[in-house]
């Protein structure tokens, strides 16, 4: 109700604002007394994410969790003042920040992605059965940093790639045209690495973010994972109650 982000007002006050309020209130009462969390995000309005984990590049803890978790991309990713994830670090309190789908859209195979990770972990941690879920077959590639690159120019963008493709650096990836489409510029890859976010919006503004793009070593291999999870969604159905139990 105060307009406040949340993910920015941690580890809060008792007396501030409702925000920083609830966050002291999350914060010791809920986060404290946890081994460790997974905060579950969708993309901003307007902009879709693929399946990825963001970790705490510092903390063992953390990455061991991302690998079980089992998502076609781990993004090192260094906290940030005022957020859950980093309120929590300094409380001992690893958590893995889950990124996946649209803002105000249900999308199945994040949706998915997301319950059987977070089974995972649970079942690597001994909160339920060996049986609930089985291991993840991806192995997760670990990407060193990530950027959004930015349109050249206003105008109506039309895509040319979408998230999960692997890129090269130097790689047209989208077109932004005038109105009219008597001119064209081109959006252009600064680097190679795998598409791990992009913007729905057919309208940008020059300077406005088009498509993220996470660095990884092996594209390939990056590549496979993103195949992998789709096989893995795919075949099996999400669990109901007594399954997971």
């Amino acid at each position: 109700p105060d307009r406040r982000d949340l993910n920015r007002s941690f580890p809060g006050s008792p007396t501030g604002s409702l925000a920083s309020q609830l966050a002291h209130r999350f914060l010791n009462d809920v986060v404290a007394r946890c081994e460790f969390g997974v905060d579950l995000h969708s993309a901003a309005i307007h902009r879709v994410n693929l399946p990825q984990i963001r970790v705490n590049p510092a903390d063992d803890r953390s990455m061991d969790l991302a690998r079980v978790f089992g998502a076609p991309i781990i993004v090192k990713s260094p906290l940030r003042d005022g957020s859950l994830r980093s309120a929590a670090h300094d409380k001992d309190v690893p958590v893995l920040v889950y990124e996946a789908g649209e803002g105000l859209r249900f999308d199945e195979i994040s949706i998915r992605m997301g319950v059987k990770g977070v089974l995972r972990v649970l079942q690597y941690s001994g909160v339920t059965a060996s049986r609930a879920i089985k291991s993840s077959a991806i192995e997760s590639p670990v990407a060193l940093k990530s950027a959004w690159l930015r349109a050249p120019a206003g105008g109506l963008l039309r895509a040319l790639r979408k998230i999960g493709d692997t890129v090269a650096k130097g790689e047209v990836v989208g077109l932004v045209s005038d109105p009219f489409g008597e001119t064209e510029t081109e959006v252009t890859t600064t680097t190679g690495g795998l598409i791990i976010g992009r913007t729905n919006l057919p309208v940008v503004n020059q300077g406005d973010a088009s498509f993220h793009i996470a660095t990884v070593r092996a594209r390939a291999a990056a590549g496979e994972a993103v195949d992998a999870m789709e096989q893995d969604v795919g075949n099996d159905p999400i669990f109901d109650e007594d399954e997971i139990i």
